[in-house]
Protein backbone atom coordinates (compact mmCIF):
# COMPACT_ATOMS: atom_id res chain seq x y z
CA UNK A 1 0.00 0.00 0.00
CA UNK A 2 2.52 2.22 0.79
CA UNK A 3 4.26 1.41 -2.32
CA UNK A 4 1.19 2.11 -4.01
CA UNK A 5 0.87 5.57 -2.65
CA UNK A 6 4.47 6.67 -3.35
CA UNK A 7 4.19 5.41 -6.98
CA UNK A 8 0.88 7.64 -7.15
CA UNK A 9 2.14 10.74 -5.48
CA UNK A 10 4.99 10.46 -7.95
CA UNK A 11 3.15 10.27 -11.09
CA UNK A 12 0.78 13.17 -9.61
CA UNK A 13 3.88 15.39 -9.63
CA UNK A 14 5.23 14.17 -12.32
CA UNK A 15 1.95 15.06 -14.40
CA UNK A 16 1.28 18.34 -13.07
CA UNK A 17 5.59 19.28 -13.83
CA UNK A 18 4.91 18.37 -17.16
CA UNK A 19 1.70 20.07 -17.63
CA UNK A 20 3.40 22.62 -16.26
CA UNK A 21 5.82 23.40 -19.22
CA UNK A 22 3.02 22.99 -21.69
CA UNK A 23 2.51 26.96 -23.04
CA UNK A 24 -0.98 28.18 -22.05
CA UNK A 25 -2.88 29.06 -25.17
CA UNK A 26 -4.10 32.44 -24.90
CA UNK A 27 -7.14 33.59 -26.50
CA UNK A 28 -6.97 36.51 -28.81
CA UNK A 29 -10.27 36.62 -31.16
CA UNK A 30 -13.68 34.99 -30.76
CA UNK A 31 -17.18 34.77 -32.54
CA UNK A 32 -15.71 32.68 -35.65
CA UNK A 33 -17.93 30.25 -37.06
CA UNK A 34 -16.20 26.99 -37.00
CA UNK A 35 -12.50 28.17 -38.40
CA UNK A 36 -10.80 25.57 -40.80
CA UNK A 37 -8.07 27.47 -42.14
CA UNK A 38 -5.78 30.52 -41.61
CA UNK A 39 -2.77 32.54 -42.92
CA UNK A 40 -1.37 35.48 -42.95
CA UNK A 41 -0.03 38.09 -46.19
CA UNK A 42 2.59 40.38 -46.05
CA UNK A 43 1.11 43.40 -44.58
CA UNK A 44 0.07 41.26 -41.39
CA UNK A 45 -3.61 40.40 -42.24
CA UNK A 46 -4.96 37.48 -40.92
CA UNK A 47 -7.62 35.43 -43.02
CA UNK A 48 -9.45 32.67 -41.71
CA UNK A 49 -11.95 30.58 -42.95
CA UNK A 50 -15.38 29.97 -41.92
CA UNK A 51 -16.78 26.82 -42.60
CA UNK A 52 -19.75 27.40 -41.17
CA UNK A 53 -20.78 30.36 -42.78
CA UNK A 54 -19.42 30.16 -45.66
CA UNK A 55 -16.94 33.13 -45.60
CA UNK A 56 -13.34 34.27 -45.58
CA UNK A 57 -12.75 37.03 -43.14
CA UNK A 58 -10.15 38.98 -43.06
CA UNK A 59 -8.54 40.69 -39.72
CA UNK A 60 -6.36 43.83 -40.04
CA UNK A 61 -3.24 44.20 -37.49
CA UNK A 62 -5.54 46.02 -35.05
CA UNK A 63 -7.98 43.80 -35.00
CA UNK A 64 -10.93 45.29 -37.40
CA UNK A 65 -12.63 42.12 -39.12
CA UNK A 66 -14.05 42.38 -42.91
CA UNK A 67 -15.89 40.02 -45.38
CA UNK A 68 -12.80 38.91 -47.57
CA UNK A 69 -14.55 36.23 -49.58
CA UNK A 70 -18.80 35.00 -49.40
CA UNK A 71 -21.07 32.33 -50.90
CA UNK A 72 -18.33 29.34 -50.68
CA UNK A 73 -19.20 25.95 -50.14
CA UNK A 74 -17.61 24.17 -47.22
CA UNK A 75 -13.68 26.60 -47.32
CA UNK A 76 -11.76 24.25 -45.81
CA UNK A 77 -7.96 25.27 -46.32
CA UNK A 78 -6.14 28.20 -47.09
CA UNK A 79 -2.92 29.51 -48.20
CA UNK A 80 -1.35 32.85 -49.57
CA UNK A 81 1.56 33.25 -51.85
CA UNK A 82 4.56 35.43 -52.21
CA UNK A 83 2.18 37.74 -54.20
CA UNK A 84 -0.35 37.91 -51.82
CA UNK A 85 -2.55 35.92 -53.19
CA UNK A 86 -5.19 33.70 -51.62
CA UNK A 87 -6.21 30.27 -52.47
CA UNK A 88 -9.08 28.50 -50.87
CA UNK A 89 -10.26 25.28 -50.45
CA UNK A 90 -14.23 24.48 -51.41
CA UNK A 91 -14.33 21.43 -49.04
CA UNK A 92 -17.64 20.17 -50.30
CA UNK A 93 -17.40 21.89 -54.28
CA UNK A 94 -14.24 19.82 -54.98
CA UNK A 95 -12.36 22.83 -56.07
CA UNK A 96 -9.35 25.46 -54.84
CA UNK A 97 -10.50 28.88 -55.60
CA UNK A 98 -7.92 31.64 -56.18
CA UNK A 99 -8.03 35.60 -54.98
CA UNK A 100 -6.26 38.74 -55.78
CA UNK A 101 -5.68 40.58 -53.00
CA UNK A 102 -8.25 42.65 -53.84
CA UNK A 103 -10.46 40.13 -53.28
CA UNK A 104 -11.43 39.17 -57.34
CA UNK A 105 -11.98 35.73 -57.59
CA UNK A 106 -11.28 32.84 -60.00
CA UNK A 107 -11.33 29.28 -60.15
CA UNK A 108 -7.60 28.13 -59.92
CA UNK A 109 -7.80 23.76 -60.04
CA UNK A 110 -10.97 21.68 -60.12
CA UNK A 111 -12.48 18.43 -60.19
CA UNK A 112 -10.92 17.19 -56.77
CA UNK A 113 -12.26 15.13 -54.17
CA UNK A 114 -13.10 17.08 -50.62
CA UNK A 115 -10.00 19.14 -50.62
CA UNK A 116 -8.97 20.03 -46.99
CA UNK A 117 -5.41 21.66 -46.56
CA UNK A 118 -3.33 23.59 -48.45
CA UNK A 119 -0.01 24.88 -48.28
CA UNK A 120 3.31 26.08 -50.51
CA UNK A 121 6.04 23.29 -51.30
CA UNK A 122 9.66 25.21 -51.93
CA UNK A 123 9.13 25.46 -55.66
CA UNK A 124 5.95 27.15 -55.21
CA UNK A 125 4.14 24.65 -56.18
CA UNK A 126 0.17 24.80 -53.87
CA UNK A 127 0.03 21.38 -52.06
CA UNK A 128 -3.94 20.04 -51.53
CA UNK A 129 -4.94 17.39 -49.03
CA UNK A 130 -7.25 15.82 -51.45
CA UNK A 131 -8.81 13.42 -48.90
CA UNK A 132 -11.17 11.43 -50.90
CA UNK A 133 -8.82 9.99 -53.35
CA UNK A 134 -6.33 9.73 -50.10
CA UNK A 135 -3.98 11.92 -52.05
CA UNK A 136 -1.16 14.83 -52.18
CA UNK A 137 -1.59 16.86 -54.84
CA UNK A 138 0.82 19.56 -56.04
CA UNK A 139 -0.25 21.94 -57.95
CA UNK A 140 2.03 24.63 -60.36
CA UNK A 141 1.28 28.26 -60.98
CA UNK A 142 0.28 28.01 -64.02
CA UNK A 143 -2.32 24.84 -63.14
CA UNK A 144 -0.52 21.70 -63.92
CA UNK A 145 -1.28 19.08 -61.39
CA UNK A 146 0.75 15.69 -60.39
CA UNK A 147 0.40 13.30 -57.08
CA UNK A 148 3.30 13.51 -55.09
CA UNK A 149 2.64 11.09 -52.09
CA UNK A 150 -0.69 8.40 -52.02
CA UNK A 151 -2.07 5.70 -50.29
CA UNK A 152 -2.82 7.67 -47.36
CA UNK A 153 -5.70 7.34 -44.78
CA UNK A 154 -8.14 10.32 -45.58
CA UNK A 155 -5.01 13.22 -45.36
CA UNK A 156 -6.35 16.45 -44.13
CA UNK A 157 -3.12 18.99 -43.55
CA UNK A 158 -0.01 18.62 -45.53
CA UNK A 159 3.63 20.71 -45.46
CA UNK A 160 6.67 20.29 -46.90
CA UNK A 161 9.90 19.68 -45.13
CA UNK A 162 13.45 21.01 -45.49
CA UNK A 163 14.16 17.46 -46.95
CA UNK A 164 12.03 17.63 -49.58
CA UNK A 165 9.57 15.58 -47.88
CA UNK A 166 6.22 15.39 -46.69
CA UNK A 167 4.44 15.58 -43.33
CA UNK A 168 0.34 14.73 -43.70
CA UNK A 169 -1.74 14.77 -40.80
CA UNK A 170 -4.19 11.82 -41.76
CA UNK A 171 -8.30 12.18 -40.07
CA UNK A 172 -8.14 8.90 -39.33
CA UNK A 173 -5.61 9.16 -36.63
CA UNK A 174 -2.09 8.97 -37.98
CA UNK A 175 0.75 11.10 -39.29
CA UNK A 176 2.60 10.12 -42.59
CA UNK A 177 6.09 11.38 -42.49
CA UNK A 178 7.50 11.17 -46.06
CA UNK A 179 11.37 11.94 -46.06
CA UNK A 180 13.46 13.53 -48.49
CA UNK A 181 14.76 10.11 -49.83
CA UNK A 182 10.94 8.36 -49.98
CA UNK A 183 11.08 6.64 -46.57
CA UNK A 184 8.27 6.51 -44.62
CA UNK A 185 7.23 6.18 -41.55
CA UNK A 186 3.78 6.34 -39.53
CA UNK A 187 2.86 8.08 -36.34
CA UNK A 188 -0.48 6.30 -35.65
CA UNK A 189 -0.77 5.84 -31.49
CA UNK A 190 -0.78 9.72 -30.22
CA UNK A 191 -3.31 11.79 -32.11
CA UNK A 192 -6.79 11.08 -31.41
CA UNK A 193 -7.95 12.57 -35.04
CA UNK A 194 -5.84 15.10 -36.25
CA UNK A 195 -6.90 18.10 -38.42
CA UNK A 196 -6.53 20.73 -41.25
CA UNK A 197 -3.77 22.63 -39.43
CA UNK A 198 -0.05 21.97 -39.91
CA UNK A 199 2.53 24.43 -40.10
CA UNK A 200 6.24 23.53 -40.34
CA UNK A 201 8.80 23.98 -37.67
CA UNK A 202 11.50 26.11 -38.59
CA UNK A 203 14.29 23.32 -37.88
CA UNK A 204 11.87 20.65 -39.13
CA UNK A 205 9.01 19.13 -38.45
CA UNK A 206 5.92 20.45 -37.75
CA UNK A 207 3.33 21.36 -35.36
CA UNK A 208 -0.02 19.68 -35.72
CA UNK A 209 -3.79 20.31 -34.46
CA UNK A 210 -5.43 17.16 -32.42
CA UNK A 211 -8.93 17.99 -34.01
CA UNK A 212 -10.20 14.99 -31.91
CA UNK A 213 -8.52 16.31 -28.49
CA UNK A 214 -7.40 19.30 -27.06
CA UNK A 215 -4.06 20.05 -28.48
CA UNK A 216 -1.53 21.31 -30.23
CA UNK A 217 1.76 18.92 -30.86
CA UNK A 218 5.40 19.30 -31.99
CA UNK A 219 5.87 16.45 -34.47
CA UNK A 220 9.40 15.87 -34.68
CA UNK A 221 10.89 14.27 -38.05
CA UNK A 222 11.75 10.82 -36.39
CA UNK A 223 8.72 10.10 -35.50
CA UNK A 224 8.69 11.67 -31.81
CA UNK A 225 5.69 13.72 -30.48
CA UNK A 226 5.22 16.39 -27.85
CA UNK A 227 2.30 18.51 -26.66
CA UNK A 228 3.19 22.42 -27.95
CA UNK A 229 -0.25 23.66 -26.23
CA UNK A 230 -3.60 21.88 -24.23
CA UNK A 231 -6.81 23.07 -22.96
CA UNK A 232 -8.43 23.88 -26.66
CA UNK A 233 -11.54 22.72 -27.52
CA UNK A 234 -11.67 20.74 -30.89
CA UNK A 235 -8.16 23.00 -32.62
CA UNK A 236 -8.93 22.69 -36.13
CA UNK A 237 -6.52 25.85 -37.95
CA UNK A 238 -3.25 26.76 -37.53
CA UNK A 239 -1.03 28.98 -38.82
CA UNK A 240 2.71 31.02 -37.86
CA UNK A 241 2.04 35.10 -36.93
CA UNK A 242 4.74 37.13 -37.86
CA UNK A 243 5.96 37.31 -34.36
CA UNK A 244 7.08 34.21 -34.42
CA UNK A 245 4.02 32.49 -32.17
CA UNK A 246 1.61 30.30 -33.00
CA UNK A 247 -2.42 30.72 -34.24
CA UNK A 248 -5.06 28.28 -33.20
CA UNK A 249 -8.48 28.51 -34.24
CA UNK A 250 -10.78 25.93 -32.17
CA UNK A 251 -13.75 24.08 -33.74
CA UNK A 252 -15.58 23.70 -30.32
CA UNK A 253 -15.66 27.50 -29.17
CA UNK A 254 -15.35 29.04 -32.20
CA UNK A 255 -12.27 31.20 -30.83
CA UNK A 256 -8.62 31.83 -32.20
CA UNK A 257 -5.55 31.24 -29.68
CA UNK A 258 -2.47 32.67 -29.27
CA UNK A 259 0.70 30.11 -28.80
CA UNK A 260 4.05 31.55 -28.16
CA UNK A 261 6.84 29.14 -28.38
CA UNK A 262 9.98 28.34 -26.30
Amino acid sequence: MVRFLIASLFLVFSTYGAMADVPQAERVYEDFRSPVGMAFDSTGHLYVTEWSAGVVTRVSPDGERSTFAEGLNGPSGLAIDGNDHVYVASYSGDVVHRFTPDGERSLFVDELATPAGLSFDRKGNLLIANRRTNEILAVTPEGGVSTVADGLSTPVGVGQLPDGGYIIANFNGGITILNGAGERTELNDVFARPGVGLVIAEDGGAYVVDYGGTVVRRVFADGRAEVAADGLRSPVALTMAPDGTLLTGTWGDGAIYRIALP
